[in-house]
């Protein structure tokens, strides 16, 4: 076969949605939402869930990686969050851990919310007041459509960032708030001057957080600045 033929009949059969569409950054906020109960009790934990999976006995089980300086307060939160069940450590690294745990009936989650409407999960991560979604979807009536699914179920939305899903078109850096909050005070106090203004113990002092997460929080956040502008 040709390569112009087989370009030819490349994609038959197959519609697309992948022209035009809009890219959003939505925070989501319920208090049965799938682990916010533990977000809530252990703020200086972040987290992003890796992947979920039938385990065949009508459980599912979810595998997330949490970071931060604060792992005792979050492990304590999980044994007691009515929308998990038997949370396991799995994996752990220096400032990183994961675990799986088993959603229970109470969880809300809405990722099958945004399949069912079209849009693409691009990104999904905890903040402050729930969950940080980044969702590409059709076109702006799949994501009022989306919007409705979550109102119907009593789930708070914020569409933070909205843009056209375009290649060209401006991207949006998804730095989550606290690495938002972060940079901003470490940028407004002269963390980046030369010579620095502020200590990373006095941000620290700032933030009310402890060093430790602000080093961390720093590295993040500019490694994230780093892949969205030179990548």
């Amino acid at each position: 076969m040709s390569l112009d033929l087989a370009a030819e009949s490349d994609g038959v059969g197959v519609r697309t949605q992948a022209d035009g569409g809009v890219l959003a950054q939505l925070t989501l906020s319920h208090p049965e939402l799938v682990l916010q109960p533990s977000l809530r009790r252990a703020p200086e934990v972040a987290v992003e869930p890796e992947y979920w999976t039938d385990a065949g006995d009508d459980r599912t089980l979810l595998f997330v990686t949490a970071s931060g300086a604060e792992f005792r307060a979050f492990e304590t939160a999980l044994g007691i969050d009515p929308t998990v069940a038997d949370p396991v450590l799995v994996d752990r690294g220096a400032d990183r851990r994961s675990y799986r745990l088993e959603l229970t009936d109470r969880a809300i989650t809405l990722v099958e919310a945004s399949a069912i409407v079209g849009g693409r999960l691009r990104e999904c991560a905890s903040c402050r007041d729930g969950w940080r979604f980044r969702i590409r979807f059709p076109d702006r009536d799949a994501l009022v459509g989306f919007n409705d699914r979550c109102r119907d179920r009593g789930v708070s939305v914020s569409v933070d960032h909205l843009r056209p899903a375009d290649a060209d078109a401006e991207a949006f850096v998804p730095l989550t708030e606290k690495q938002r909050e972060l940079l901003t005070v470490a940028y407004e106090e002269g963390y980046f001057d030369v010579p620095r203004r502020i200590s990373q113990n006095e941000l620290a002092d700032r933030l009310g957080v402890s060093k430790s997460a602000v080093s961390q929080r720093l590295r993040r956040a500019i490694a994230q600045l780093c892949g969205s502008t030179l990548a």
